[in-house]
């Protein structure tokens, strides 16, 4: 009798659904770990022989554990939920300037304050070496704890202290501090006959707003065709893009729609209100930092036949974050879902959950990438960020340029410049003469900047491994020729064609901001900037622009 008890309850136990089974040995392991960790950090507490910081070490702990899952899951404490606000929003509360550290003085400089901020009301300038903020010296401090401390609640003042090239003794200023709103499109405006330009730089909570304006405005211009400049958009809240998406798209079309382990976290999102104009030419300028809403417009366009994407391969983020809240005032950013554009494709580039050798993510080949439509028949392809209509090669950067751009002698020139320069041409006329480089040249020369050329680098490596593998003595002299012709100095270096044009152009870029601030900074950007030309070609030749939108005949 007992055994067909026991057969009976052994029928029942393989009864129960496998799920359940999961289930519970998922919350099994869920609880095992849990109390582990407990264990053995009140034993590091206890035993360790230095004192440790519960906030701290803990912290440590989850920022370990979220950097597994993937860069954009993020737990904020209650002192980080300002960075969050401002990630979501756009807006902090300060004096609004972007400051950067000068390593002559050991100092932080204020390089650009914001237009109409109350650093601009207060007399604060580009150039201005920050001494104290209300009494405290700044001395030693990194641009992070400077910051810290030039934030604050609104409507609270401070005395700011600075030490201003030519003005013999320290400046002060009382600066109250308020809201911070950065502008999510910095700058728009005419640049060929009927042609009309946004620069969409973030997306923030009522960004769509600003872009609507902007394109009723250069449509009252005279706009017949646009160029929506989204290059280096990182993104932001998702309905912000449904609603750009709206502006070029009919009201009850797809923009995008999500999925997620929880039913709870999936929706689909359509566009709700009439468009401005389902006609106007579009071209869309995207580049390798276009991400997550940006991508998600870039794409929708793309996949409606709405507009012609020009430049880069984008990110590829295809995941989408919720803010979920945690004990103890904090937030957790977490990625609940994927996202999927109209043509049903994903365009998440990145496997967080599975990485390369050198612990990179790793990403999806081409080869193995699925087709889709667009609207009109066009094949798109998923896994691989949005990839442009026509693709635009970036120049790369000579290495000497990053390193002049990091320098101080690049602010000490920018500040010699202001200082006997009351006015310059409007921003995208300005150009330095071969006499202003000259003089900028001899600056570097008499300064203490150093750099190596990555080629000298990369020889002394190549004859170190020569020499271990025994041939070097057999092309020594192969060697030294090629050593000699490869060796160069800095001034030499910046004379070379392509080193100056865009040595030059840095320098320009960051003289323009000390007179026109940002949006100074991006029309004189636009002077040579090809992605812009090549866009400008493709909305004047008609059918140019109409052939790109229709599919490829095989």
């Amino acid at each position: 009798m007992k055994k067909i008890f026991l057969a009976a309850g052994l029928c029942c136990m393989s009864a129960i659904p496998v799920s359940a089974q999961k289930d519970s040995n998922h919350n099994f392991e869920i609880s095992k770990n849990l109390e582990i960790f407990n264990d053995i950090y009140k034993q590091l507490d206890m035993f360790y022989v230095d004192s440790l910081s519960a906030d701290t070490v803990i912290e440590w702990g989850i920022d370990a554990m979220l950097r597994q899952v993937d860069p954009f899951t993020v737990y904020y404490p209650e002192e980080g939920m300002d960075e969050l606000k401002e990630m979501t929003t756009g807006k902090y509360a300060g004096i609004g300037a972007v400051i950067r550290f000068y390593k002559k003085e050991d100092r932080v400089m204020v390089i650009e304050p914001q237009e109409d901020s109350p650093a601009i009301e207060a007399g604060v300038k580009g150039g201005d070496l920050i001494l104290s903020i209300d009494g405290k010296d700044m001395k030693g401090k990194s641009t992070q704890e400077v910051s810290e401390n030039l934030r604050g609640d609104a409507g609270t003042t401070f005395e700011l202290t600075v030490k201003r090239a030519g003005v013999e003794h320290p400046l002060s200023f009382k600066i109250t501090r308020r809201n911070i709103a950065m502008p999510p499109v910095p700058y728009y405006g005419m640049v060929a006959d009927g042609i009309g330009y946004i620069y969409f730089e973030r997306f923030v909570d009522g960004c769509s707003r600003d872009v609507r304006r902007a394109v009723v405005d250069l449509k009252e211009q005279g706009a017949k065709a646009l160029v929506i400049d989204m290059r280096g958009n990182p993104g932001g809240p998702l309905s912000e893009a449904v609603e750009v998406t709206n502006l070029f798209v009919p009201r009850g079309q797809k923009v995008v729609y999500t999925k997620g382990k929880l039913a709870s976290v999936n929706s689909e999102h359509y566009t709700k209100k009439e468009p401005l104009d389902v006609d106007i030419p579009v071209a869309v300028l995207v580049d390798g930092s276009t991400a997550s809403s940006a991508e998600i417009v870039s794409g929708a366009w793309q996949d409606w036949d709405r507009a012609v994407i020009v430049g880069e391969r984008t990110y590829g983020k295809g995941l989408v974050q919720m803010i979920r809240e945690v004990p103890y005032h904090g937030s957790l950013k977490v990625t609940t879902s994927r996202y999927y554009i109209p043509s049903g494709r994903c365009i998440q580039a990145y496997d967080y959950r599975h990485l390369n050798p050198d612990g990179s993510a790793k990403t999806l080949p081409d080869s193995l990438t699925k087709a889709f439509k667009t609207a009109g028949g066009r094949e798109v392809r998923d896994g691989g960020g949005i990839k442009p209509d026509v693709v635009i090669t970036p120049d790369s950067l000579p290495s000497i340029v990053y390193d002049i751009a990091t320098s101080d002698v690049l602010l000490d020139y920018v500040n010699h410049y202001v200082q006997t320069h009351a006015t310059i041409a409007p921003a995208g006329d300005f150009s330095l003469t071969d006499a202003d480089y000259a003089d900028f040249v001899k600056m570097v020369e008499e300064s203490d900047f150093t750099y190596k050329r990555r080629t000298e680098e990369m020889m002394k490596l190549l004859e170190r491994t020569a020499r271990f593998e025994g041939c070097y003595e057999g092309a020594k002299p192969e060697f030294e020729a090629l050593a000699a012709k490869m060796k160069g100095g800095v001034a030499a270096d910046l004379e070379l064609p392509k080193n100056k044009e865009e040595i030059k152009s840095v320098l320009e870029s960051d003289i323009v901001a000390r007179y026109y601030f940002r949006r100074g900074v991006v029309q004189q950007q636009l002077k040579a900037d090809k992605d812009l030309k090549t866009a400008l070609e493709i909305l004047t030749d008609t059918e140019r622009y109409e052939s790109l939108l229709k599919p490829v005949k095989k």
